[in-house]
């Protein structure tokens, strides 16, 4: 059975995972401790717990549980004083406190979800995302960064406030995989986060395992206009500190036209600029209209990869490793 790390966070997460749950594999999820938005960043402030709202993403993705039982852990309360949270995140957040550690109310949630894999937070320390812009200003958590339209004319520095403390586990899962994903997902919001927290970027540098990259279907307007396909390799290759990728794979689908109408304003294709032959090109993009959940007071994209054809080809790597 071939093992397979996928990092990220978020919805990028839950794409690649509940797509490679339906083979035959051993999977782990490192995912990013950075979110303070939404539910996420209220039970935070309130009741200093460390972000569920990424976690539970990944163990929705990975459950093996009825479908009722996932829709109860992505289930949001619409008013009310717990309008907006999900019940997951409450759960977890619960467990947290009941346990005392939030690895161990990963763990009880996974078990009560059934989850096919592991799903590893990258730090068990409270941080908080902070990037400096070019203009001096300080965008303070990941929320401010989410938001930001100012990124794409320059930043001095993004970090971790304060300096994390690994979770040694990530860096065994990465070590003794046989492939590593990276992707997709916000580039300083989802993918950077998780490449900040000491000795991860080692780590992928220094295992055996081949290396897969799954570049982003849309630029984010005011973060990374205008990207293409090598813009966003030298900004991870940044953080990383080489160009470790030994496949990547990028869509050359079309989003139907309504889709790209309702997204004309958030951002723009990412474009291929690489004659490289790492590069895998393949139709990734799903044309399933997202329903808004109500309650959920975030924004989410609209244009995302199908997790059946992703899982596909990247099933066409993993079975040749």
């Amino acid at each position: 059975m071939k093992k397979v790390v996928v990092i990220g966070g978020g919805t990028g997460n839950f794409t690649v995972l509940s797509g490679l749950k339906n083979y035959n594999l051993d999977l782990s999820a490192i995912v990013s401790m950075a979110d303070d938005g939404g539910s996420t960043g209220i039970l935070r402030d309130e009741l200093g717990v460390l972000p569920p709202g990424d976690v539970r993403q990944c163990l929705v993705a990975l459950s093996d549980s009825s479908r009722l039982m996932r829709g109860l852990m992505n289930y949001r309360f619409e008013n009310g004083g717990l309008g907006g949270h999900s019940f997951g995140n409450l759960l977890l957040s619960a467990l947290e406190k009941v346990t005392g550690s939030f690895e161990k109310a990963v763990e009880e949630a996974g078990r009560i979800l059934s989850i096919k894999g592991k799903v590893i937070p990258v730090t068990t320390n409270p941080v908080r995302l902070k990037m400096i812009l070019s203009n001096s200003k300080v965008l303070e958590g990941e929320k401010e960064v989410h938001l930001s339209t100012e990124i794409h004319r320059g930043y001095k520095s993004i970090y971790l406030e304060p300096f994390p403390e690994v979770n040694k586990r990530a860096i065994d899962e990465i070590m003794n995989a046989d492939a590593v994903i990276l992707g997709p997902g916000g580039m300083y919001t989802s993918l950077i986060p998780n490449l900040l927290v000491d000795g991860i970027s080692k780590s992928l540098r220094d295992t055996q395992a081949k290396k897969i990259f799954i570049v982003n279907l849309i630029n984010k307007k005011g973060q990374t206009p205008k990207f293409k396909v090598g813009d966003h390799l030298r900004e991870i290759q940044r953080y990383i500190g080489k160009d470790i990728f030994d496949y990547v794979l990028v869509n050359n689908g079309k989003p139907a036209k309504e889709l790209l109408a309702a997204y004309s304003e958030e951002g723009d294709p990412v474009e291929n600029d690489l004659h490289d032959p790492r590069i895998i090109h393949a139709d990734l993009v799903s044309n399933a209209l997202k329903e808004v959940q109500k309650g959920d007071t975030l924004q989410r994209n609209l244009i995302r990869h199908d997790q059946e054809k992703l899982a596909s080809e990247l099933m066409k790597i993993v079975a040749h490793l």
